[in-house]
């Protein structure tokens, strides 16, 4: 069994989300490489406390990330921080030669994109790639599989997207990702976007164009719980993106609907995918975790939907059996078995996002950007 020394700079939710991955890696079954967290950084040391109680591995407690860079012990690093810092510290862990899962979307703009894949350039050594974890889900896994061997036939639609509702309260205090200089202009795309885009982009389903509609819904929020002082919210709540993209098998055009929102009525977190086609169609919603709906069309048959429980079938196996529910944990767990499996064996099932897909991710987002700001259809330029 390989280990591989992390570090975590940012250790907030997600955070957190790996280290509780890392503490339940005995539930994979069949993989030869797991991590070992021994380092952790974030400006507020009041969160350490966590991480000193659960994780006696950890000898490393910094404030400063450079202090990570230095750490020849270190591999490699999970970083999870706002977006205005993403070119800063994921250029100074690729030139420190360490390998490195990122969050999104990967620079706070496309030039902060260009600037971390550049440093990839001089330091190739470097494995990097970006957090997307609801393709782990078993359900996406098997539309995946279906896109791959051509069963749907000619793509009629696909859409895909991630919901939530935790910006419906509109005293809701006033954070980061709603403010421009900490977050970006592309606002809930820049936040949510990979999450819809992972699969279409591994598949090569690449929009064209984009007419994009992007919503300000709460104008302003408080500074801070019970406060009377409010500011305004910069940055856009809700997007929805319709695209026109290409079957790479046939070259055949489809739309393409992507949306992002962060004020979605009912949804907790709930992430979607659909693809309609000629001969099968498939659905999945994070709502019903293990239900793959799919429609086979016959030439005269009926038309009806069937819904197939999944259960806990996963791309690395784990030692919970395939009738019990898959959940977001798993999903995270099998992130990161993608992520170490690539990084000591240099593929994976199903693999993390690449540089190259943030890239097509930011060319995407840019291009919605100019199609709002002139109320017209703007073309995707890679």
């Amino acid at each position: 069994m390989r280990t591989i020394k992390f570090g975590i700079v940012g250790c907030g939710l997600m955070g957190r989300e790996f280290a509780s991955a890392a503490a339940r890696w005995c539930h994979l079954t069949d993989v030869d490489v797991r991590p070992e967290l021994v380092a952790v950084c974030d400006a507020n040391a009041d969160l350490f406390g966590w991480y000193r109680s659960n994780f006696p591995s950890i000898t490393r407690f910094a404030t400063d990330y450079r202090d990570l860079m230095k750490d020849g012990s270190i591999e490699a690093l999970y970083v999870a921080v706002p977006h205005h810092l993403h070119a800063e510290i994921y250029v100074a862990a690729i030139e420190a030669d360490k390998h490195l899962l990122g969050e999104k979307p990967f620079g706070i703009d496309r030039e902060a994109n260009a600037t971390i894949r550049a440093a990839l350039v001089k330091h190739p050594k470097a494995f990097v790639r970006c957090s997307s974890e609801f393709p782990f889900f078993p359900a996406p896994q098997r539309i995946f599989q279906a896109a791959q061997s051509g069963a749907f036939g000619r793509i009629l639609e696909v859409s895909a997207g991630l919901h939530h509702c935790s910006d419906m309260d509109p005293d809701k205090p006033l954070n980061w990702k709603r403010q421009v200089a900490f977050n970006g202009a592309y606002g809930c795309m820049g936040d949510l976007g990979m999450h819809a885009l992972h699969v279409p982009l591994r598949l090569g389903w690449k929009p064209r164009d984009v007419r994009a509609v992007l919503s300000k819904i709460v104008a302003d929020r408080p500074v801070a719980k019970g406060s009377r002082e409010r500011r305004p919210c910069e940055t856009w709540d809700n997007a929805t993106l319709l695209c026109t993209a290409a079957d790479l098998r046939t070259g055949d055009a489809f739309p393409m609907t992507l949306s992002t929102k962060r004020i979605s009525p009912g949804d907790t977190n709930t992430w979607f995918l659909q693809v309609l086609g000629t001969r099968t169609s498939m659905a999945f919603s994070s709502r019903y975790p293990k239900t793959l709906r799919s429609l086979e069309y016959t030439p005269g048959g009926a038309q009806a939907w069937r819904e197939e429980d999944l259960g806990c079938v996963s791309a690395a196996p784990a030692i919970t059996g395939p009738i019990f529910e898959f959940g977001f944990s798993d999903a995270i767990l099998q992130m990161w078995a993608a992520f170490c499996t690539e990084l000591a064996h240099g593929k994976a099932p199903f693999g993390c996002v690449t540089p190259e897909e943030t890239a097509a991710q930011h060319a995407i987002f840019t291009a919605a950007l100019e199609s709002h700001a002139r109320n017209g259809v703007a073309a995707v330029a890679y």
